[in-house]
C-alpha cells in the first residue's frame, strides 16, 4: 500500500546482563522495526541510577550518528521508533519519554492507541497537571507515576495503570533498577521476549531479535506484565483474562513478512489470503503483479492458486523511506511516480492482476492502475486481500473516520470504475480467520465488521489514533 495507511509505532529494550554491546544491539534493532515509524527515534539507556535519553526527529540513521551512539550504555536500554497521526509529528512528542517524580524517574515506550486518553488527561489537568506533550504516552506516565506514589513496587504502579486505561499498549517502562514489559489485556499490538546470553530482550516484532542474534523466547501474553531487574525474568499474569484480540492489519500490512506474531507467519497469512483471493475473485490473466511491498506476498499466493505467472511489475524506489514525505494533493500524482514505476515490457499489452492490501479512499490505487493503463496494459483486475474498510480504528490504526473511506458510500462495482480497474474483489471478512489459521477469531476487526471488542473503548466520537 502507497500513500494511503501508516504504520503504528516500534518499541525494542535491553536488560542488559550478560554485557552485550548495548548500543549496536538497540541501533540494530531500532532499525529492523523502521517500517512501524520514520517520523522520530530515541533510546533511553540506564547507566548505574542514572536514566539518559537521546531521541529527534527522522530515521534511526539520521538521528543516531556514531557520536551519539558512543554514549549508549549501561545495564538497561529502551527504544522507539514513531509514526504519529492525533500527536503531532514534532520533537516533544518523540519517545522514549522520561519522566521525573517524587520517587524518581522511570522512561516509556509505549505503540498503540488509549480509547479514554481524552478523559484522562482532563482529570489530570483540572487537578493542575501540565503536559509536555499531546501523545497518549504520557497520560500513561502520570498514570503510572500517581499509582506509584501510593504502591509499594514500580509493577504493582504498573498492574493498577492497566486496569485504569482501556485501548491498545505494547509498553515498555525502565526505572533505575527494573525494566517491565506489558500488554494490554487483549493483546492489540504485538511484543514478544527474546534473549542474548543472559540478557532479556523485548520487541514488537520477532524481526528486530533476529536482526540483533536474540533466540526468540515467546510472546509476551495478553495482560502480561514481565519484570526484569538483575536477578533475572519473572511475570504476572491476570486472573482473568480477556478474550484475545490482536490487530488483524498487523498480518495484513504493518508487520514484516519475516516477522512471526503470536505464532502466525506474517508471510504465510499474507501468502493465504492471496490463495484465498483467487479461489473467491477467479479471473482470466496473462499475469499477476503486486503492490510493494505487502502486496507481493499475497501476489504470490495469487499466483499458486490461480496458476497466473506472478511477475514484477513495478520497480520501488529503495532510497524513499515508506511515508516520504506529506504532499499536499496536487503533489500526490507525483509522489507516486517518484516512489513506483511500472516495468513496460511486462505491463503493455497483458491482461493484468492487480494486488494490493487495501483500499482506503480510493486515490492511490486509482493513480496506479492509470499508470498500468498508461504503459500499455490491455486489462486492469484488482483484487485486494484485505475486506473493504468501513469503520474507523480507535486503536492506532490511521483508518480515517467512515465518511471518508469509499467503501462506505459505493458499492464494489462502483469502486471498479471509480479506480478504472475491470474489474475488482475484496477478501471477504471471513477469509480472515482462515487467512491465519484462527478459527476461535481471537483477532480484532473491528475496521471491516464494526463489531469492537466488548470493554475495549469508551464511547468516543471520533477515532483517536496516536501512534
Amino acid at each position: 500500500m502507497l500513500g494511503s495507511l501508516h504504520e503504528e509505532c516500534g518499541v525494542f529494550g535491553i536488560n542488559n546482563r550478560s554485557g552485550v554491546d548495548l548500543s549496536a544491539r538497540m541501533y540494530f534493532g531500532l532499525f529492523a522495526l523502521q517500517h512501524r515509524g520514520q517520523e522520530s527515534c530515541g533510546i533511553a539507556f540506564r547507566q548505574k541510577d542514572q536514566i539518559n535519553c537521546h531521541k529527534g526527529m527522522g530515521l534511526v540513521g539520521e538521528v543516531f550518528r556514531p557520536e551519539q551512539l558512543q554514549r549508549i550504555d549501561g545495564s538497561a536500554a529502551i527504544g522507539h521508533v514513531r509514526y504519529s497521526t492525533a500527536g503531532g509529528s514534532v520533537f516533544e512528542n518523540a519517545q522514549p519519554i522520561v519522566t521525573q517524580y517524587s520517587k524518581g524517574a522511570f522512561s516509556i515506550a509505549h505503540n498503540g492507541n488509549l480509547t479514554n486518553a481524552d478523559r484522562l488527561r482532563t482529570e489530570f489537568a483540572e487537578k493542575g497537571a501540565i503536559f509536555q506533550t499531546d501523545a497518549d504516552s504520557e497520560v500513561i506516565a502520570y498514570v503510572i507515576a500517581g499509582n506509584r506514589v501510593r504502591t509499594h513496587s514500580i509493577e504493582k504502579a504498573v498492574a493498577e495503570m492497566m486496569a485504569t486505561v482501556t485501548g491498545a499498549f505494547s509498553l515498555l517502562v525502565m526505572t533505575p533498577t527494573k525494566l517491565i514489559a506489558a500488554r494490554d489485556r487483549y493483546g492489540f499490538r504485538p511484543l514478544c521476549i527474546g534473549k542474548i546470553g543472559d540478557s532479556e530482550v523485548f520487541a514488537s516484532e520477532s524481526c528486530a531479535l533476529d536482526a540483533v542474534g536474540a533466540e526468540f523466547v515467546r510472546d509476551v501474553m495478553p495482560g502480561e506484565i514481565v519484570i526484569c531487574d538483575s536477578n533475572g525474568m519473572r511475570s504476572v499474569i491476570p486472573e482473568k483474562p480477556a478474550k484475545r484480540s490482536r490487530c488483524i492489519f498487523e498480518y495484513i500490512y504493518f508487520a514484516r513478512p519475516d516477522s512471526v506474531i503470536d505464532g502466525v507467519s506474517v508471510y504465510d497469512a499474507r501468502f493465504q489470503a492471496g490463495r484465498l483471493l483467487a479461489a473467491m475473485h477467479p479471473v482470466e490473466a496473462d499475469a499477476v503483479i503486486g503492490v510493494p511491498e505487502s502486496g507481493l506476498d499475497a501476489a504470490a499466493g495469487f499466483s499458486f492458486e490461480s496458476g497466473i505467472p506472478v511477475v514484477r511489475g513495478f520497480y520501488k524506489n529503495s532510497y524513499i523511506g515508506r511515508t516520504f514525505i506529506k504532499p499536499e494533493q496536487s503533489l500526490r500524482r507525483e509522489a507516486v511516480g517518484i516512489k513506483l514505476n511500472a516495468v513496460r515490457s511486462v505491463v503493455e499489452g497483458k491482461r493484468l492482476v492487480l494486488i494490493d492490501d487495501s483500499i482506503v479512499r480510493g486515490t492511490t490505487i486509482a493513480r496506479i492502475v492509470g499508470m498500468l493503463r498508461d504503459y500499455g496494459a490491455k486489462e486492469v483486475h484488482v483484487r485486494i486481500s484485505a475486506p473493504p474498510f468501513r469503520y474507523p480504528c480507535y486503536f492506532g490504526t490511521d483508518v480515517p473516520s467512515s465518511e471518508a473511506l469509499i467503501a462506505n458510500t459505493h458499492s464494489v462495482e462502483d469502486i471498479a470504475g471509480i479506480i478504472g480497474a475491470d474489474s475488482l474483489g475484496y477478501l471477504d471478512v471471513s477469509g480472515l480467520s482462515r487467512m491465519i489459521g484462527d478459527e476461535d477469531h481471537e483477532f480484532c476487526d473491528a475496521c471491516f465488521s464494526g463489531i469492537y471488542p466488548e470493554g475495549s473503548m469508551e464511547h468516543t466520537t471520533k477515532a483517536r489514533t496516536d501512534h
